[in-house]
C-alpha cells in the first residue's frame, strides 16, 4: 500500500507550501494522523539541536530539546481538544546511528509531554522493502497523504499532496497495522539508548 502512494497522482509542493498546506488540513481534520519516518539521517540545519549535535555539544543539544518542552506540551494539548491523535511510528535500524539516538532523546519528551511514539525495526519491512524502502509519510484521516520529500542532503525540501481516497486510507490503514507491531517507544528507549554514551562527533 505504501507503494501505490508512490504511485499515485500528486501535487509537488515545496517546503513553505507543504507547511502551510499541511497546517489547513490540521485546522480542519477530524481523524488521526500517522507520521512513519524511515531514514535513519536527516539534516537539519535549521534545528539549533541539531546544529548542536554536529558540533559535538551533545549537552547542548538536549538543553534545546528542553527549552522546547512547553511548546511540546501545548501542541500535545492541542490534539487531545481537537480529538485528533497523532500517532508516529519510527524505523529503526541497528547499530543506532548518532542521529537517531539524538532523536530518540526528543521523542521520549514528546512521549512525556502526551504525543503517542512506537520503534519498528526495519527488519519487520522486509516484504514492503523488496525493491526500496518504504518512503517518509503522514497522512491526514482519510483527506490526504503527503510524501515527505528530501534533498540530496536528507534535508527536507517539500512533499507530494495525493488526495485519491482509496490511496490516503490504505496508506494509513498500511501504518495503523505497522503500528500495531510496533514497540512503545519508551519501552524502546529505556533498553536501548539510556544506556548509550553520549555520542562522539
Amino acid at each position: 500500500m505504501l507503494e501505490r502512494l508512490r504511485e499515485a497522482d500528486g501535487k509537488i509542493l515545496d517546503r513553505p507550501a507543504y507547511h502551510r498546506d499541511s497546517a489547513a488540513e490540521r485546522a480542519r481534520l477530524t481523524g488521526d494522523i500517522w507520521k512513519l519516518e524511515r531514514a535513519q539521517y536527516f539534516s537539519e540545519p535549521h534545528d539549533p539541536a541539531w546544529r548542536a549535535l554536529m558540533d559535538g555539544d551533545w549537552q547542548g543539544a538536549i538543553g534545546v530539546f528542553e527549552e522546547e518542552r512547553p511548546a511540546a506540551r501545548e501542541e500535545a494539548r492541542l490534539f487531545a481538544r481537537r480529538g485528533t491523535p497523532f500517532r508516529r511510528l519510527r524505523v529503526i535500524e541497528f547499530p543506532i546511528s548518532r542521529y537517531l539516538q539524538w532523536e530518540m532523546h526528543y521523542f521520549r519528551l514528546l512521549v512525556e509531554e502526551g504525543f503517542e511514539l512506537r520503534v519498528i525495526e526495519a527488519s519487520r519491512l522486509g516484504h514492503l522493502e523488496r525493491h526500496r524502502p518504504v518512503p517518509e509519510v503522514v497522512v491526514l484521516g482519510e483527506r490526504v497523504a503527503y510524501e515527505v520529500r528530501y534533498d540530496e542532503r536528507w534535508a527536507p525540501c517539500g512533499a507530494r499532496r495525493v488526495t485519491d481516497p482509496e490511496v490516503v486510507k490504505a496508506t494509513g490503514a498500511q501504518i495503523a497495522a505497522l503500528w500495531d507491531e510496533g514497540e512503545p517507544l519508551m519501552d524502546f528507549f529505556d533498553r536501548e539508548i539510556a544506556p548509550l554514551p553520549a555520542p562522539v562527533s
